[in-house]
C-alpha cells in the first residue's frame, strides 16, 4: 500500500510525470514508512482551462496546481507524519512548478483495513496473518 492518485494542471508532461513520481516515492517511503514495492501512484493532467480555483481558471490566472490523494490504512501514520508529508508535498511540487497556486490540495485517506488491499486480500488479513 498505498494507491496514490495525482493530478497535475496543464498538458500531458511525461517529464514532469516522471519526476513527480520520483518526489512522491521518496517522500512516501522516507516520511511515511511505505513500502515502494507496494505503492501505486497514477497522474493525470488537466488542462488549465478546465481547473478552476474561485471563480477563476488556472489559465486566466497564469497560475499551476496540483491534487495528490494517497490512501494509507488507518492507524499506521501518526498526525505529525501526515503533516510533515503534506508539508513537504507541497514544497517538492513547489520546485517543480512554476506559480504554483496554494490551494493545491494533498488528502491522506486513511482507509479501514477492512475495507481496504491490494492482490484481492484486505490489509486486515494480512495483519492478522503477521500475527501482530
Amino acid at each position: 500500500m498505498p494507491h496514490i492518485l495525482l493530478h497535475h494542471s496543464g498538458p500531458v508532461d511525461a517529464a514532469l510525470a516522471r519526476s513527480s513520481v520520483d518526489k512522491v516515492m521518496d517522500l512516501t517511503c522516507r516520511v511515511l514508512g511505505k513500502k515502494p514495492e507496494v505503492i501505486s501512484i497514477q497522474v493525470l493532467f488537466t488542462p488549465e482551462d478546465q481547473w478552476f480555483i474561485g471563480a477563476s481558471t488556472l489559465a486566466e490566472s497564469g497560475r499551476s496546481a496540483f491534487h495528490l490523494d494517497i490512501s494509507v490504512t488507518d492507524e499506521t501514520n501518526t498526525k505529525a507524519e501526515k503533516a510533515q508529508f503534506i508539508r513537504e508535498l507541497f514544497d517538492a511540487m513547489k520546485s517543480l512548478r512554476p506559480n504554483l497556486h496554494d490551494v493545491s490540495y494533498v488528502y491522506v485517506i486513511d482507509a479501514r483495513a477492512a475495507a481496504y488491499g491490494y492482490g484481492g486480500k484486505t490489509q486486515e488479513y494480512r495483519h492478522q496473518q503477521a500475527g501482530v
